[in-house]
């Protein structure tokens, strides 16, 4: 997996403080000709028929599609991939695994990314050791689930060290997740070479340039140069 791109993908998602942008169907509509190819949100707060329409004008636009659950019980993550399900969703990143969620996305089609260690609050804070990471995470590949998403700049003790060694240490995809927000931490990112990474926040912030838009842009030529 790690050797059929040449960079990381950006996975640009239309939220804030880890909640989706009541405005984000008019984000899309005015970034849907950017370079970026992946998309997605979170499961709060939009309705379900909201979320829908912006998925379908997203795959409309040839994208692929990603949703963020951002909670830890069993049944709240399961009711995110059978949120991810009606939307026809094809990415479903977050939530603390479980072999109930595991078993419904592979039944739908569903790659499935769950955090890895201890994942709290919301925004998410990250702790954990990193070699207790690896181990969780490799369990994850073997029974079944896609890859992994990791909060890398929601950790507690060094980012870019966890970043590098969970990446290097798991054989399937990984996506860093979350507080990227700046050139110095796409490099990092760019060193880490993960499968994919997002950015939501940074983007309302203009912390890439001026416009939705033309941040979205800026950022996939930088980490592709």
């Amino acid at each position: 997996m790690k050797n059929e791109q040449t960079h990381a993908n950006l996975v640009v998602m239309l939220t804030w403080h880890d909640y989706t942008v009541e405005n984000a169907a008019q984000v899309f509509e005015q970034c849907k000709a950017s370079k970026a190819q992946y998309w997605g949100f979170k499961e709060h707060p939009l309705p379900l028929e909201q979320m829908k329409k912006i998925y379908e004008s997203m795959k409309q636009c040839g994208k692929t599609t990603f949703l963020e659950v951002v909670s830890y019980s069993e049944e709240e993550g399961l009711a995110g991939a059978e949120m991810a399900a009606a939307c026809g969703c094809e990415v479903l990143m977050g939530t603390k695994f479980y072999d109930s969620i595991n078993d419904y996305c592979r039944k739908h089609a569903i790659k499935y990314m769950p955090f890895v260690g201890e994942v709290t609050g919301r925004p998410s804070v990250l702790e954990g050791t990193i070699e207790g990471m690896i181990t969780e995470a490799r369990s994850y590949i073997e029974r079944g689930a896609y890859g992994i998403d990791l909060l890398g700049y929601r950790y507690t003790g060094d980012a870019n060290a966890l970043n590098q060694a969970i990446v290097a240490g798991v054989n399937a995809p990984v996506c860093i997740a979350g507080s990227i927000d700046s050139f110095e931490r796409l490099d990092e990112v760019r060193k880490a070479a993960p499968w994919a990474f997002t950015i939501g926040g940074a983007f309302f912030e203009n912390k890439f340039g001026d416009t939705f838009a033309e941040q979205v842009d800026i950022v996939c030529d930088y980490i592709s140069r």
